[in-house]
């Protein structure tokens, strides 16, 4: 299949194509807190992390900014959405066990939205941010996506980015950090699944609208050739870049 055949129909298919965040990671985070009473997850999204947490929170208060995003989040009866911006809650003080981040952190007015979680979070209660920057597949299919990630969208990035790129290590976090293990995501896709995840980039969105055309075209054929059949599904790993803290 040439690219633009392919592109009309993942175009309409992307927003769909996220993987699963592992459920060792709500297991330790829920292992870690001293109630499970109250979580907040903000920055929710599509609600993927606040459904999580739900299979061990009593209730799950998930917010975003984007009316869209929270229209479309999937339902959960122990998870409640708010369009409401992480930096200005409409939560009690003291009123959170955890307070959860998934892939969203590095776009926070970090000062405010810190000060926020300090005032919403239980004496004790915990900070967890995780993101993901570089997929695993092989090294030859790695090597093409690293060249779409770093070079062809290189400019397109919204500020802020740098700090996933550079896997959480630079990223400020006034909490008492706490040791964890490593977590990783796994799932298992073919090429319409992949490049409907790499299509739904926000820097490739701003590609587009500057140049008009989608900025896969510039690796679909080494892409496409690395992968062979387009429909037989590879094992994809992401390594999460993790912080968790707790308020003292």
């Amino acid at each position: 299949m040439n690219f633009p055949d392919h592109f009309s129909k993942l175009a309409r298919q992307y927003a769909r194509y996220r993987p699963r965040y592992p459920d060792d990671l709500y297991a330790f985070l829920s292992a870690v807190v001293h109630g499970h009473e109250l979580a907040w997850d903000c920055g929710t999204g599509s609600g993927q992390a606040a459904v999580g947490l739900a299979n061990y929170f009593d209730i799950v208060i998930a917010t975003d900014a984007s009316e869209d995003q929270i229209a479309h989040a999937a339902p959960h009866p122990k998870v409640e959405y708010r369009q409401e911006k992480s930096e200005n809650v409409s939560l009690p003080d003291a009123s959170c066990d955890l307070v959860t981040v998934a892939v969203a952190v590095h776009w926070f007015d970090l000062p405010l939205f810190y000060q926020e979680v300090w005032r919403v979070l239980k004496p004790g209660g915990v900070l967890a941010v995780w993101g993901y920057s570089e997929l695993q597949i092989t090294p030859e299919i790695d090597k093409i996506i690293l060249e779409y990630q770093y070079e062809v969208l290189d400019g397109y990035w919204p500020d802020g980015i740098h700090y996933l790129f550079e896997k959480y290590r630079t990223l400020p976090f006034p909490f008492q950090e706490l040791p964890h293990p490593e977590f990783n995501m796994t799932t298992h896709w073919n090429l319409d699944e992949l490049t409907g995840f790499l299509a739904s980039w926000s820097a490739a969105q701003k590609y587009m609208e500057a140049k008009g055309h989608h900025p896969l075209e510039q690796i679909w054929s080494a892409l496409s050739a690395a992968w062979g059949d387009e429909e037989q599904k590879k094992e994809l790993h992401w390594p999460l870049h993790t912080r968790i803290g707790r308020k003292m």
